[in-house]
């Protein structure tokens, strides 16, 4: 069973990424920032990078001979606790990796796993991750439990391994049919108790982890929806009934996204993704104060495509207005290039933002800037959906939010 740590200490780690074909050494840097955030979010302290030109992975190591002596060196002498490779790797690397390291080898999507475990507070959620655990170590099982017993937790550690070392292939594939069974039950009740909230307009948040969903939720909604400046903070969908003047609508606040999301979670919390398929609007929050803004909007809109909901009506949130910050470049400097990271908040409007017209809107949730103007965009949108399901309610709702 999956264990809840509230006080982690933090484990030494090292990051591990390569630069390819498909990703430039800045790139890399980037997938390596957020892999920081990922490990602090799990309980981890990053002591170093390593980062090595790979053009194809080593087969058996993934990184070359000389840079895994180089790790091992660093490990050894600094006492690592885990060392988190930025990529998935085979069940044959991981084990090789770990017999030259002699320490925890975990990769991306073990990471997201461990964090899913730590945040997940519903039996619900408990169940999704599980099974998404289990699937990830089936076929990692081979020679896995001589090393754990020597372990003492910490990352990548909660879940299944900790109490079940003699747990074998066929055990494991007992317990994921349960889980399955389990799941598909409670996703039959979870249909019905959709089904069972009548006509109301359903709208969905949606974006990438740590975007500010929960906190804008916690806003409209006057709730308290639990919301923190760390990844995937929120696990349980949470769905609020809102009024707008006199225009009640659902609001459900769902799991962030992230770049290379995990498989195994993808089908694990279908459920929880139902809530956005049989949503009739979607806010797409957008931290817009993070530098890679644009990268996380084609990563939430790619996983959206792959559920199917790419076609539904929009509205893109750009969030965190009051962190935004621009790089200047002095007068006197001829050098450096205007990009756009050198956009104030006018011109990213006057830029490809300016197609989407009165659909995108910027706000700041924490300090309630702009959210007038963003809950009179809600409304027009929650009342056009509700006046064409149901023509002859039309004189129930004004046109103009502020007519109330």
């Amino acid at each position: 069973m999956l264990e809840k740590n509230q006080n982690i200490e933090h484990e030494k780690t090292v990051l591990v990424g390569v630069i390819n074909q498909q990703q430039n050494e800045k790139k890399v840097q980037e997938y390596l920032d957020e892999l920081e955030f990922l490990t602090y979010t799990a309980g981890g302290s990053v002591e170093k990078r390593f980062i090595q030109k790979v053009d194809t992975p080593n087969p058996k190591t993934y990184i070359g001979s000389g840079k895994i002596k180089e790790v091992e060196a660093f490990v050894s002498e600094n006492d690592i606790g885990s060392v988190i490779f930025d990529d998935e790797l085979s069940a044959v690397q991981q084990r090789n990796i770990e017999k030259i390291l002699r320490c925890k080898i975990l990769d991306r999507t073990g990471l997201i796993l461990d964090i899913f475990a730590q945040r997940a507070q519903t039996s619900y959620a408990r169940t999704q991750v599980e099974l998404a655990q289990y699937e990830y170590l089936l076929p990692r099982l081979t020679g896995l439990w001589t090393h754990l017993e020597r372990q003492r937790g910490g990352i990548g550690m909660r879940g299944p391994g900790e109490t079940e070392i003699e747990t074998d292939r066929r055990i494991v594939r007992d317990r994921i049919s349960l889980l399955k069974k389990k799941l598909t039950k409670i996703d039959r009740q979870m249909g019905t108790q959709r089904g069972n909230r009548g006509a109301l307009v359903r709208v969905a948040l949606v974006g990438y982890t740590n975007v500010g969903k929960s906190t804008l939720m916690n806003v409209i909604s006057k709730s308290d929806v639990f919301a923190e400046n760390k990844l995937f903070a929120t696990l349980d969908t949470t769905v609020r009934k809102v009024v707008l003047g006199n225009l009640p609508f659902l609001l459900s606040d769902t799991v962030g996204f992230i770049r290379k999301l995990p498989t195994q979670l993808v089908e694990s919390f279908k459920s929880t993704l139902d809530e956005v398929r049989e949503a009739d609007l979607l806010l797409h929050v957008v931290d817009i104060s993070h530098p890679n803004f644009e990268d996380h909007i084609d990563s939430v809109n790619s996983i959206l495509s792959d559920i199917g909901v790419s076609e539904k009506e929009t509205l893109i949130i750009f969030n965190k207005i009051d962190q935004y910050q621009v790089e200047t470049i002095d007068e006197d400097d001829l050098m450096t290039e205007r990009t756009s990271k050198h956009y104030s908040i006018d011109e990213w409007k006057h830029t490809w933002m300016q197609k989407m017209g009165k659909n995108a809107i910027f706000i700041s949730a924490l300090n309630k800037e702009n959210l007038d103007e963003f809950r009179r965009l809600v409304y027009d949108a929650v009342r056009n959906i509700h006046v064409s399901r149901f023509p002859y309610n039309n004189f129930l709702y004004p046109e103009n939010l502020d007519e109330y």
